[in-house]
C-alpha cells in the first residue's frame, strides 16, 4: 500500500465518520500545541524515552472537551477550524500530518470511538509495559520472535526479560547500534527486511509510524502487527488496525 492510498483511505473514513455524527460542516475550533516533556509524560523513572531526548515532540489537539495527542518530529502550533484541518496535505506535509492525526484522535475520543488518546505519565509507562506482557501472553502465547518497531525503553526492557525473543528497529541514528537491555538497536530502514520480514513472527509497532509516514511498511504483511501507543488511537478505530494500549488507565 502506498502512502497516498493509506492517507486517502484514512481521510475518507474520518470524513464519513464526521458526516455520520452530523459535524462534517460544523465550524468547530481546534487548538493544537506542542507539549513540554513534563506535560507529555510526567516525571518518569527512566530518562531515555524519545520525548525526553529531544528527537520527537508530543503535540496535543483539543476538540470540544476531548484531547488527542500525536508523537511527531514535525510539531505545529495551530488554532482554527476543523475544516482547515481536514484540508491538510497528509502525504506531502509532515507538519500538517501531525496536526491532522492529533485532531483525529481528539474528535474520535469525543465521539466515544476510541480510548487512550492521551499518553500515560510518570509511572504509567512502566505499568503499561507489564500490561503489554500480559496482553502478549494472552493473545500471542505461541509467538516466539518479536520485532519491536520504535525504541520504547520500558517495552524493550520488559521483552528482553520475558520468554520472548526480541529485536528492535529504530530510525534515530543516536539509538542505532547501541546495546539496550542486552539488545542491539537496529536500523529501521537498512535492517527492516531482515528483522520485520524474515525474523519476526509478531511485530509490535509504534503508532507514531502514522506521523513519520513509515506505517505503510507495516500494513498488509503476512506477519501479525500490533500497534501500540496513543498516536494511532483514532486511525486504528476507524480502519480496524490491531492496537494494544493501556494509556487510559494511567493518563
Amino acid at each position: 500500500m502506498t502512502a497516498e492510498t493509506f492517507y486517502t483511505t484514512l481521510k475518507s473514513a474520518f470524513e464519513a465518520t464526521l458526516a455520520e455524527h452530523h459535524i462534517g460542516d460544523e465550524a468547530v475550533e481546534v487548538t493544537c500545541r506542542a507539549l513540554s516533556p513534563e506535560e507529555a509524560i510526567g516525571s518518569t523513572v527512566r530518562r531515555d524515552f524519545p520525548i525526553l531526548t529531544g528527537k520527537d515532540v508530543m503535540i496535543q489537539a483539543r476538540f470540544r472537551s476531548s484531547l488527542g495527542q500525536a508523537f511527531t518530529q514535525a510539531p505545529l502550533a495551530f488554532q482554527g477550524s476543523l475544516s482547515q484541518v481536514l484540508a491538510a496535505d497528509l502525504v506531502g506535509d509532515p507538519h500538517a500530518r501531525g496536526l491532522y492525526i492529533a485532531t483525529l484522535n481528539a474528535v474520535t475520543r469525543e465521539l466515544g470511538l476510541c480510548e487512550g488518546t492521551v499518553h500515560c505519565r510518570t509511572q504509567g509507562p512502566e505499568l503499561c509495559a507489564g500490561d503489554m506482557l500480559t496482553y502478549l501472553r494472552t493473545h500471542y502465547p505461541e509467538k516466539q520472535r518479536i520485532a519491536l518497531v520504535g525504541y520504547q525503553p520500558a517495552l524493550l526492557e520488559m521483552l528482553s526479560k520475558s520468554e520472548y525473543q526480541v529485536r528492535v528497529l529504530d530510525l534515530n541514528p543516536d539509538n542505532v547500534g547501541q546495546v539496550r537491555f542486552g539488545v542491539t538497536v537496529e536500523d529501521g530502514v537498512r535492517d527492516y527486511k531482515s528483522v520485520a520480514l524474515e525474523y519476526a513472527d509478531l511485530i509490535l509497532c509504534t503508532g507514531s509510524t502514522i506521523c513519520n509516514g513509515t506505517i505503510t511498511d507495516y500494513l498488509e504483511l503476512s506477519t501479525p502487527v500490533v500497534f501500540f501507543g496513543t498516536t494511532i488511537s483514532g486511525a486504528a478505530a476507524l480502519l480496524g488496525l490491531k492496537r494494544a494500549c493501556f494509556a487510559q488507565q494511567y493518563g
